[in-house]
């Protein structure tokens, strides 16, 4: 009987958090995609609050730190990754205007119509794309923007191994129109949709082999681990086999 491929969701939180310790980013994205969509938003000054939920140590958040003047709390659920983001918050000397917070995205610590901008880069869909959507938009002021990387078929049709992976770890996927309904369905006027490039992606799995490696001699004798270590080698061999057909778009909307 052929063994299941489990997914980086089966493991414990703990073997998770310790791969992704210590890294500027928790998954695909870059400094420049993050001033492209920012490059959508409008009105924001010295006045203005953002979210950025599920933080990590908080990569992006460092780069909208450096660009607006306004207030920006990160919300993660890991302690560590606050901690790591609070630090990085401190050696760039936003700590005054920057600062992260242990909580959960689907009941975030904040008053209704407070925040001008919600910003998630590749972690909406641990509460997924409609729900986070719906929910997160009681946060925002009128006229207020949310900007959000999430994972997209880039076609109508694709290959049984690739569909069946995603129908396993993330059934909500759907296609570009479909998620652009779904925003707007959600009370926002669609800004802008653009896809992140393919060498985010490249850039992101030469540093998670790199990782692997040292991962593994970190917990020789783990099984645990050993399992962690394959799951990720498949994902990253599926992005390699099939990378035409899906990947991160971010999706910017403005609350109606």
């Amino acid at each position: 009987m052929k063994k299941e491929k489990q997914n980086i969701h089966d493991f414990d939180l703990s073997i998770i958090y310790s791969f992704f310790a210590h890294t500027e980013r928790q998954g695909p994205g870059s400094p420049e995609q993050t001033m492209k969509a920012l490059g959508f938003i409008q009105g924001l000054n010295e006045k203005s609050k953002i979210a950025d939920i599920g933080c990590g140590t908080g990569g992006q958040t460092m780069v909208l730190g450096e660009s607006l003047q306004g207030e920006i709390a990160g919300v993660d659920s890991w302690p560590d990754f606050i901690a790591q983001f609070n630090n990085n918050a401190r050696s760039r000397g936003l700590h005054t205007r920057v600062s992260g917070m242990v909580g959960d995205m689907a009941d975030l610590p904040f008053e209704k119509e407070e925040l001008d901008l919600i910003w998630s880069e590749g972690a909406i869909y641990n509460i997924g794309f409609e729900r986070g959507l719906r929910e997160w938009r009681k946060f925002l002021k009128p006229g207020g923007y949310i900007a959000v990387t999430e994972n997209t078929w880039f076609s109508g049709e694709r290959p049984a191994e690739i569909q069946d992976f995603w129908d396993s770890i993330y059934p909500e996927i759907a296609t570009i129109p479909n998620k652009v309904a779904q925003m707007q369905d959600a009370g926002y006027l669609p800004v802008a949709t653009f896809m992140l490039p393919e060498l985010v992606w490249t850039d992101y799995y030469t540093w998670q082999a790199l990782r692997l490696k040292s991962f593994q001699q970190e917990h020789e004798g783990n099984p645990a681990a050993a399992g962690f270590i394959e799951t990720m080698r498949y994902e990253a061999e599926l992005y390699s086999k099939y990378k035409q057909y899906y990947g991160y778009m971010f999706y910017v909307g403005k609350k109606l």
